[in-house]
């Protein structure tokens, strides 16, 4: 049943990129509509699946793969939501294709990492936040490939008008704006961390810590270029991806090894 839930799940984001993809190829206007529906059932559904493969069981089951599809159901929710003010459909076929991708590695692919989050309320908000903060972080992450993509387009006069493409400027604006949410949010996370976590630099866990204060430091580091000295364009883009790499290799890179290589 949960397989069966899964894979609707993905077909919906499937059918949500069908009607996105052929606008952004031949300069159409997409309908929002359609998109909106197809992506909100399968979020739903999405939902369904993760509550029973988290916690059908004894605990809260938050292997890898559980982890990963819920950051994707985080990321499609916040997107689908924009979707209705903002012209994000760049973004939107990488989001859905990397959910309904998540979806079907997590139904095929059962792995176990029982926690018991009911009798630590304190790690649950670290964790809550420190999902937050990465989605929200993956987010900017796109947003800065959209901005080096549209600002190689107009330099090299190969950007035909769009009406489903933003303007530059405002692809900027809204990327330093989400990735100063995201800070503050890593920012917390990592406050919660050394106050609730008291094995946080223990042997196994150092390297998370070290490399979520690396990545806060970076993206620091551009906020802190924009804003004072001005930084625009492929700096910004470069420091974006660093910080996106760090992360993605405190949150899951030990994990990766020891659930999915060595595990399997």
């Amino acid at each position: 049943m949960d397989i069966l839930i899964a894979f609707s799940a993905a077909g919906f984001y499937l059918l949500a990129l069908a009607f996105i993809v052929p606008g952004l190829s031949h300069n159409n206007g997409i309908q929002a509509r359609p998109v909106f529906f197809s992506a909100t059932v399968a979020i739903i559904l999405h939902i369904v699946f993760l509550k029973d493969l988290i916690l059908g069981g004894v605990g809260q089951n938050l292997s890898i793969l559980n982890v990963a599809s819920l950051i994707s159901l985080i990321i499609a929710v916040i997107t689908t939501l924009a979707m209705v003010k903002m012209r994000i459909w760049f973004l939107l076929p990488v989001i859905y294709s990397f959910a309904a991708i998540n979806l079907a590695a997590a139904a095929v692919l059962p792995g176990g990492f029982i926690t018991h989050l009911e009798a630590h309320p304190q790690i649950l908000l670290h964790i809550s936040l420190a999902l937050f903060a990465y989605s929200t972080l993956m987010i900017a992450t796109l947003y800065a490939i959209q901005l080096a993509w549209l600002d190689y387009k107009l330099k090299h006069k190969k950007l035909a008008f769009n009406p489903n493409l933003p303007p530059l400027m405002l692809v900027e604006r809204q990327l330093f704006k989400i990735i100063l949410v995201g800070h503050i949010l890593l920012t917390v996370t990592l406050i919660t961390g050394f106050i609730f976590l008291q094995d946080m630099f223990a042997q196994g866990k150092t390297h998370k810590a070290v490399l979520s204060i690396l990545a806060w430091g970076v993206y620091s580091v551009l906020l802190w270029g924009h804003y004072r000295m001005g930084w625009r364009g492929k700096k910004v883009v470069w420091f974006s991806l660093i910080g996106a790499f760090l992360l993605t290799l405190a949150y899951f890179g030990s994990r990766f090894v020891k659930e999915i290589i060595i595990g399997s």
